[in-house]
């Protein structure tokens, strides 16, 4: 058989390889498209129902209506959330200005300021029970494929993503977050302390259709220290709906009256 000589050889078959042409995904696109899954682009609100749980039985309860409403100026959202009940707690109220999160007790009229790694309930902490989009706040380092088993124990193809903390504002300064390696459905994530001590592992379950895509309705939050200490939040009573700017300053928080 004759030799082909390389000079008869096309062009693009003497060309270099570069690795980046084999590139995986860009893990902060993967995270931005995972928020997009979590929450919509405008202002909405919805009701979520917390049920804390240890040693498998319901040892206390809360709910709450949650006013979101994305900021023009960096895109995460602002929220204010009101207590539906337990009865004590009704008119209560949280705000989270996209910076600080503040608590308003009418009885009082006073406001203070909170932690959002502070627990409201069980596992879920203030920063957890008002709308975060985490591509905001973190850099997504990396996403490799990794089998994981989702919150429905099942086995699940999905990226990892290590997402580190770009400022103070985040909730948590390290986060290890599996998408779904092929739509970016959130499947899991743990959410570790300075310490890197874990501190919970959170799964998002029970997609269903909500403003025309199939998001979360369940997030399960289980203690990084007591597997058996769970916290359920469950969403509820979507609705596109407009969340005026006034509702979201602190001097306003004696004045607000749900609609």
């Amino acid at each position: 058989m004759q030799r082909r000589s390389l000079l008869a050889l096309p062009l693009a078959a003497l060309a270099p390889w570069h690795p980046q042409a084999w590139a995986g995904p860009d893990p902060q696109a993967v995270l931005a498209a995972s928020d997009t899954i979590r929450n919509p682009d405008f202002s909405f609100g919805l009701v979520n129902t917390l049920v804390e749980y240890r040693q498998g039985r319901q040892t206390d309860s809360s709910q709450l209506a949650v006013y979101s409403r994305p900021d023009a100026v960096g895109g995460q959202f602002r929220s204010l959330v009101r207590y539906l009940a337990p009865a004590r707690d009704v008119g209560k109220l949280i705000l989270y200005n996209g910076k600080d999160l503040w608590f308003y007790d009418p009885a009082s009229q006073g406001s203070i300021r909170l932690s959002p790694q502070q627990r409201l309930l069980g596992q879920a902490s203030n920063g957890d029970v008002v709308t975060t989009n985490f591509a905001r706040d973190y850099r997504a380092t990396s996403a490799v494929e990794e089998t994981t088993q989702d919150g429905d124990r099942k086995p699940r193809l999905c990226l990892k993503l290590v997402l580190q903390a770009q400022g103070p504002d985040a909730n948590y300064p390290r986060v290890e977050m599996w998408v779904d390696a092929i739509n970016h459905r959130p499947v899991k994530a743990r959410f570790y302390a300075d310490t890197g001590a874990l501190l919970k592992t959170a799964y998002y379950r029970r997609y269903e259709n909500a403003f025309g895509t199939e998001r979360p309705t369940e997030t399960v939050i289980i203690d990084g220290l007591d597997p058996s200490w769970v916290t359920v939040m469950r969403y509820s009573q979507w609705e596109r709906r407009e969340v005026p700017q006034a509702w979201l300053q602190r001097d306003y928080l004696p004045r607000f009256r749900p609609e």
